[in-house]
């Protein structure tokens, strides 16, 4: 009886948690929008608003696509080093009058699918840790991009490839659609469809999952190859935006977007998350950004706050 009572306390007291972390996260992102409408005059203007999207829509791209790979009881650290590669692949292919835009596109995420499959292969196959099999793609694909490129920036580019990252459509840019798409599909995978219910099983419990049936192996593996797959879309859609496939490109993007995830609610023990809380986080941080550069806050101190935000977020998680 006492067990069961005992239970059931846990088992309100999780919920509960559950709720109050959701809302409260939700509650203090307006709670900073008022904030900064407040200080700044500037913050709450169209134009202001349009430019944090247009910003996060990168970091946005690769926080969906690394949910993924966290929910499984992942971890991807290569993401920056794929946006650069990526971005450098695309742009060797988008020089004006050779191929069409479709070409620098398909190469661009392409290789992004690839080296996610790397990645997922020795991982689940190799059985070698993801932060050690990452941390060596990390290098590896800044090698590559910088081999690839001759160590100069790919430039002239083609005026439809430049859209991508310049352009808009409907007087919405270009990139914040994209990424508007991106968490559509991501969503629909997870909650929708089976891979989705058994990417959360394999991070709950991986061997429960093997015991259960579930092909556990390929499960992680599509979950690496989407995650890679949409860094190569986040390289094109920098390389566009600054005109150039630039092999240095991408550092420490793999934090931002890590530390979006990881804000949102999604937890590094796998198993629990969602793309919602990964766009609140990628939300989160972006105005955060964007205040403190209203505020003329220099960019050093902005780095301490966001480490502070991180190891808070974590110690949230590690207490749940």
């Amino acid at each position: 009886m006492n067990s069961q009572i005992l239970n059931q306390f846990r088992k309100s007291s999780l919920g509960s948690y559950d709720h109050l972390r959701k809302f409260g996260m939700l509650a203090a992102f307006f709670l900073i929008c008022l904030l900064l409408s407040l200080v700044s005059p500037h913050f709450f203007t169209l134009q202001n608003l349009t430019i944090v999207l247009r910003q996060v829509s990168i970091n946005g791209i690769l926080a969906v696509g690394v949910t993924f790979v966290i929910i499984t009881g992942g971890i991807d650290l290569s993401l920056g080093s794929v946006v650069a590669l990526t971005g450098v692949m695309a742009a060797l292919f988008a020089h004006p009058g050779e191929y069409p835009l479709i070409v620098p596109l398909a190469i661009g995420i392409s290789v992004g699918v690839i080296v996610g499959a790397l990645n997922g292969l020795v991982v689940t196959w190799g059985k070698v840790a993801p932060f050690i099999v990452t941390l060596g793609m990390m290098t590896i694909a800044r090698g590559l991009a910088l081999v690839v490129s001759g160590g100069r920036p790919v430039t002239n580019l083609s005026d439809a490839f430049n859209t991508i990252g310049g352009g808009s459509f409907l007087r919405i840019p270009i990139p914040i659609l994209l990424f508007v798409a991106v968490v559509a599909v991501s969503s629909f995978i997870l909650n929708q469809t089976r891979t989705g219910r058994y990417m959360y099983a394999v991070g709950g419990n991986e061997h429960a999952a093997y015991a259960a049936g579930l092909r556990v192996k390929r499960v992680k593996l599509f979950a690496y190859m989407i995650c890679s797959g949409f860094a190569g879309l986040a390289g094109i859609v920098l390389a566009s935006r600054i005109n150039t496939g630039q092999p240095n490109a991408g550092v420490a993007y793999e934090l931002d977007a890590i530390a979006a995830v990881v804000i949102g609610g999604t937890s590094l023990s796998g198993g629990i998350g969602s793309i919602g809380g990964t766009v609140l986080g990628v939300l989160l941080i972006g105005v955060i950004n964007n205040g403190l550069d209203l505020l003329n806050v220099s960019s050093y101190y902005q780095q301490i706050v966001k480490g502070v935000i991180i190891i808070a977020a974590v110690l949230i998680d590690r207490k749940k």
